[in-house]
């Protein structure tokens, strides 16, 4: 059975017992896009839908007021979204015995007509912590999983000299219009008031300066440090194109190389900011 009819059969099932008052899924929106749609009815649930286009990570519904007044969730992950549950569960924000979690295997998705970077060195396309698994994904190594370096294009941005990866940045950050499509897209970003909503006093240009979209973009980076799952949400949201994964992959890449710490790949670790360990290689603390 096609992976799409087995997710409507589970969704239907889920809904029809009551083990679940919402199924957060994937649909085809009015504008004829695929996105997040929200079933509350066992009558609804042909509308969801899975193929290369489900590229949202639907994870971000779960903190949101709205959501949690409509009953206990299911929600539809990708491998990569997966991981964001583990660390909203490793901060207290969500409670995952009250989450029912479909994980369906993925062989990549495409955004703009393009296969994501993140495909090509993906490790997850069988979704972790998840109640529910449907299909079987596509072993690393064939030609939807390549099995390629996950910081390949980092590492090309970090073989320019200074100068150069400067100049790289105001041209990317010089298209910011300050939209906050980004923050919104983040399954991380759930902090009720936002630094740049806070004008007492104003800490980040509102208007959309270069000074200030520097600070914007780069603080937000380290909100995520050891956090970013990499699941390329906020990439995906940008009206402007700008590659915000390769900011965010700066500090994973140094959160793996310095303390061997991939977000969201186990459940029940602890956030590794503000976790200290007797092992830690800085020794300024001890």
């Amino acid at each position: 059975m096609p992976i799409q009819s087995q997710l409507q059969e589970k969704a239907t099932e889920l809904l029809t017992n009551k083990k679940v008052g919402i199924v957060i899924g994937y649909g085809r929106l009015e504008t004829g896009d695929v996105g997040a749609i929200f079933v509350t009815s066992p009558h609804q649930t042909d509308r969801l839908l899975w193929n290369d286009l489900c590229s949202d990570n639907l994870t971000v519904y779960l903190t949101r007021k709205e959501i949690k007044k409509l009953g206990k969730p299911g929600v539809v992950v990708k491998g990569c979204d997966a991981k964001t549950l583990a660390v909203l569960e490793s901060e207290n924000q969500i409670d995952r015995e009250n989450v029912v979690v479909i994980g369906v295997t993925c062989s990549g998705v495409q955004v703009r007509g393009k296969l994501q970077d993140k495909c090509h060195a993906c490790d997850v396309g069988q979704p972790p912590h998840c109640d529910i698994v449907i299909g079987e994904a596509a072993p690393v190594g064939t030609t939807e999983k390549k099995g390629g370096d996950r910081y390949a294009k980092l590492n090309q941005l970090s073989s320019m000299t200074s100068d150069q990866r400067l100049e790289y940045w105001k041209n990317e950050f010089a298209r910011c219009i300050k939209c906050y499509a980004c923050r919104q897209n983040c399954p991380l970003c759930y902090c009720e008031v936002c630094v740049v909503d806070k004008n007492r006093p104003i800490r980040i240009d509102t208007s959309a300066t270069l000074k200030g979209n520097f600070a914007w973009n780069i603080l937000r980076a380290f909100h995520l440090a050891g956090r970013c799952v990499g699941c390329s949400a906020c990439t995906n949201a940008c009206p402007a194109g700008i590659d915000l994964d390769l900011v965010n992959l700066t500090l994973a890449k140094a959160a793996e190389e310095n303390f061997q710490f991939r977000s969201g790949m186990e459940r029940n670790v602890e956030p590794l900011i503000g976790t200290f360990s007797p092992d830690d290689p800085e020794k300024f603390i001890r």
